[in-house]
C-alpha cells in the first residue's frame, strides 16, 4: 500500500474504467488521452498490478480492476459528501438532481419554488445537462454505477425507462404537436388552419441528437400530408431555442406538448392542429436502488409526481 493515496490517478482510473475508454475519460476530465494513459501506467506501476487489458478495439478491466472499481466509486461519493459537510451543510440534506436543459427551463423551474418552500431542510443542487436524454451519441450509459460515480441522487431523463440498478418511475408521457405564436393564426395572408398550410410557414426544428426525437416528416406522415419539404426552415440545437423562436412568431416548431404546457396556458403558444403523436419514449424519475428510500429522494419523487397529477 502506498504511503500516500494517489487520488488524481485513482480518479483517472475510475473514469477510464467506467467508460472503458482512455479517450472518453480524457474528454470527461479535460486532459489528453496520452495523459490518461500515463496516469494509468503510473498507478499500475505503483500498485504492482495490471488494471486494464489493452485490446485491439478498446479496454477491458482485469480482475484487480473490477474488484477495486465499485469501492473507489463509493469512496469518491463519500468524499463529495464530506466536502459538503465542510462547507457547513451538515444541518441540511443535500440532493443532487440531474435534468435535461430544456426540461429544466420550461417544466421544472416554473414549479420548483413549491418544492423549495415545502422542503427548506434540503439543499438542492440542480445540474441541467444535455446528457440526460437517451442518445446514440451520448457518452453516458445511464446506470446505477454512473449515478454513484457522479454523485447523482435523482435524475429526470427522457428515454425508454431501462436503467440498470435503478428505481425508475414514469413521470409523464411525451406527445408531439406543432406549436406557434397565436399571432400566426391571425394572419390573413398566410392562414394556418389545416396541416397543409404549413407549406407557407417557416418550419422550426429541434436538432438535439436524442433517440426518439420527432421530426416534421414523422408528424406530417401521421396526419397524411405530403408534398411539404420537411428539411426547410431553421434548425436549433435545443428545443428551448426552437420554442423561443416560435413564441417570437418566427415560424412553427414541433415540440413536446408536456414541455410547452405552461407557454400554452399563458397564451404564448398555441397548438394550431388537434393531431398529436405519442412517442415511445417518456420522462422518468430515476434514483439508485440503494438510495431510492432516502428521505430527500422520496420527497422529490413524490413532489414531482404530484405536480404531474
Amino acid at each position: 500500500m502506498p504511503s500516500q493515496l494517489p487520488l488524481n490517478a485513482l480518479r483517472v482510473f475510475e473514469s477510464a474504467a467506467r467508460h472503458l475508454s482512455f479517450r472518453q475519460a480524457a474528454d470527461e476530465l479535460n486532459v489528453t488521452p496520452a495523459a490518461v494513459s500515463q496516469q494509468i501506467k503510473s498507478l499500475e506501476d505503483l500498485l504492482g498490478v495490471k488494471l486494464f487489458h489493452r485490446l485491439h478495439r478498446g479496454l477491458a478491466l482485469t480482475d484487480a480492476g473490477k474488484s477495486g472499481l465499485e469501492p473507489l466509486q463509493e469512496g469518491f461519493a463519500r468524499l463529495r459528501d464530506g466536502v459538503r459537510l465542510l462547507q457547513g451543510e451538515s444541518d441540511r440534506s443535500t440532493l443532487n438532481v440531474w435534468v435535461a436543459p430544456s426540461f429544466a427551463a420550461r417544466w421544472l423551474m416554473p414549479r420548483l419554488e413549491s418544492f423549495i418552500e415545502a422542503h427548506d431542510d434540503i439543499y438542492l443542487w440542480l445540474n441541467a445537462s444535455p446528457d440526460q436524454i437517451d442518445s446514440a451519441t451520448s457518452r453516458l450509459d445511464f446506470t446505477e454505477e454512473l449515478m454513484l460515480a457522479e454523485g447523482i441522487d435523482v435524475a429526470i431523463r427522457f428515454g425508454r425507462g431501462e436503467y440498470s440498478g435503478c428505481r425508475v418511475d414514469k413521470l409523464m408521457s411525451a406527445d408531439v404537436v406543432p406549436l406557434c405564436s397565436p399571432r400566426l393564426l391571425e394572419r390573413d395572408d398566410k392562414p394556418l388552419r389545416e396541416p397543409e398550410d404549413l407549406a407557407h410557414h417557416t418550419l422550426l426544428h429541434d436538432g438535439t441528437p436524442y433517440e426518439g426525437r420527432p421530426g416534421w416528416d414523422t408528424w406530417l406522415a401521421a396526419v397524411d400530408v405530403q408534398n411539404i419539404d420537411t428539411q426547410r426552415g431553421v434548425k436549433f440545437n435545443s428545443l428551448q431555442l426552437a420554442l423561443a423562436a416560435a413564441i417570437d412568431g418566427q415560424g412553427v416548431a414541433l415540440g413536446i406538448l408536456q414541455i410547452a404546457v405552461d407557454d400554452i396556458e399563458a397564451g404564448r403558444l398555441v397548438t394550431p392542429f388537434r393531431k398529436k403523436v405519442e412517442l415511445d419514449r417518456a420522462y422518468y424519475i430515476i434514483s439508485r436502488e440503494s438510495k431510492a428510500n432516502d428521505e430527500s429522494v422520496v420527497a422529490f419523487r413524490e413532489w414531482a409526481l404530484a405536480q404531474v397529477a
